[in-house]
């Protein structure tokens, strides 16, 4: 067996891969594929991917994009979720902030820079017509770091999956002010270059299974009770989810690429635009 390491976020977009592990895919073909989950997302899985802390992940484009162009040398092996992730715009429930122009000027509570979190503050912001530049951000690692910065007040607003946090909300924790969807494909599955370079035909296998498993993911009987029950989610708000979300089984598009790229450059979020080759395989 051949151990390859993943890491992903603990949210409801990976239940393709926890059931492709737990039905013994992997295994069937020789790979000890081993799943671990990074609930403080993006940012740190950049820094485990730059680190060799992992072969493989399931993170957001934008963060991805962003870190290889600081020089992480890793690459985009495939598009995972083809449809834009819809960020939640979330204050305490107890905050008097009610409107999104209130938001303005406010302190973003972000789980690390380079995070999605933090980028999709400033696509926001931009919408919003705001001053990207004096943008004030608190650090908070996680979930679980938001909803006691919220809480507490030692940070205002905060940007995370709307359904993730669907029930935070529902339990009168968080109020939801709105939506920001990410105007490209949100998620991708990364590679670090040794991986690439060293087990390719590894590579292939775990690709090719995984695609499998998400062309025929929603056909799945019953797949929005288990995924409902398995994420602690309301069934109407997982069939909404399903409703909107699509698996990719190709490369990300040049034309996706260039637009997270020119986005990010418009944004002062990176210095530099590269060509396709120091990203994609």
């Amino acid at each position: 067996m051949e151990t390859v390491k993943i890491i992903g976020v603990p949210e409801h977009f990976n239940l393709p891969w926890h059931m492709a592990l737990e039905d013994g895919l992997f295994a069937d073909r020789g790979i000890d594929l081993v799943w671990e989950d990074i609930p403080e997302g993006t940012g740190r899985m950049c820094n485990m991917l730059e680190n060799q802390e992992t072969d493989l992940a399931i993170i957001l484009t934008e963060g991805l994009v962003k870190s290889i162009t600081e020089g992480n040398p890793s690459k985009i092996v495939q598009q995972y979720i083809a449809s834009p992730l819809q960020w939640g715009i979330h204050v305490g429930a107890q905050s008097d902030l009610h409107a999104i122009s209130d938001l303005k000027d406010k302190r973003i509570a972000i789980s690390r820079f380079g995070s999605g979190s933090h980028l999709m503050a400033y696509v926001h912001a931009q919408q919003q017509g705001w001053n990207v530049d004096e943008l004030r951000f608190e650090v908070i690692d996680n979930l679980d770091g938001a909803v006691k910065a919220l809480t507490e007040g030692t940070a205002d607003y905060f940007l995370w999956e709307h359904f993730t946090t669907k029930p935070i909300v529902d339990a009168g924790i968080f109020r939801r002010l709105g939506d920001c969807p990410t105007p490209w494909p949100c998620f991708v599955i990364a590679a670090t270059q040794k991986f690439i370079d060293e087990k390719n035909g590894l590579l292939s296998h775990i690709l090719e299974v995984i695609n499998q498993y998400t062309q025929e993911f929603k056909q799945i009987p019953s797949i929005d009770r288990t995924l409902a029950n398995r994420y602690e989610q309301q069934l109407v708000d997982i069939q909404s989810w399903l409703g909107m979300t699509q698996w990719s089984q190709n490369q990300l598009s040049l034309t996706d690429l260039e637009k997270v790229q020119s986005q990010l450059l418009a944004l002062g979020r990176i210095s530099i635009r590269k060509g396709s080759g120091h990203f994609l395989i």
